[in-house]
């Protein structure tokens, strides 16, 4: 193994034994919150920490707390009362939207039933982050992708093209952890399924609020 590898595993033990009780003044100084409700998982960001330049989207949301981002089949996620078909046309690859949701208070509160893993991210690992949700939106060559035509979930939500492509084996819980990954943060997304693969892999790297 290189030293880039002994480095990293070295950074997993240590985030392994912290596990929710790390300490924030070693932790990175940025809280994020993973949400999951068993089946589909998101990424909450404060909206302070969503720059518009990174992500226009957002400027639809202006009094928003919290920014939510999921990602996921673009017939299936946007139907309020998804039938069976659907859920098996949702198997097999095609195309993906974004789904954000302008929190107008903390998703604690937002959302009591929902599970929820807060992570600290610093300053590079934030900024990797963006760029990530950033990546994740299909904006075919414009400066912002536009909403679609489908009603968002929430009465402060909406969709939007998204790039990728949904099936069986890449999930809103894959995307979820690839884009956790993609931030610097020590998560591998392979095998990720399901909202347990997700959590199991989150919570040794949870923090307190």
């Amino acid at each position: 193994m290189n030293r880039h590898g002994i480095a990293r595993r070295a950074v997993v033990g240590l985030l392994l034994a912290g596990g929710s009780h790390a300490n924030p003044a070693t932790a990175g100084k940025h809280r994020i919150i993973v949400t999951s409700n068993g089946w589909h998982s998101g990424i909450v960001v404060p909206r302070t920490l969503v720059p518009l330049a990174a992500i226009p989207e957002a400027a639809d949301f202006p009094t928003a707390a919290h920014i939510e981002f999921g990602w996921g089949d673009a017939e299936y996620y946007p139907t309020p009362r998804a039938t069976l078909g659907l859920a098996l046309l949702a198997a097999f690859p095609g195309p993906a939207v974004m789904h954000v949701s302008g929190l107008p208070d903390h998703p604690a509160r937002v959302f009591p039933t929902v599970s929820l893993l807060t992570l600290a991210l610093d300053d590079a690992q934030l900024q990797r982050l963006i760029a990530a949700l950033a990546a994740s939106f299909d904006r075919a060559g414009a400066a912002r992708a536009m909403p679609t035509t489908a009603a968002g979930l929430y009465p402060f939500s909406r969709f939007y093209p998204a790039t990728g492509r949904f099936h069986a084996f890449n999930t809103c819980n894959t995307w979820t952890a690839q884009t956790l990954a993609a931030a610097g943060l020590p998560i591998s997304a392979g095998g990720v399924q399901s909202a347990d693969d997700l959590t199991s892999r989150l919570r040794p790297l949870a923090v307190d609020q």
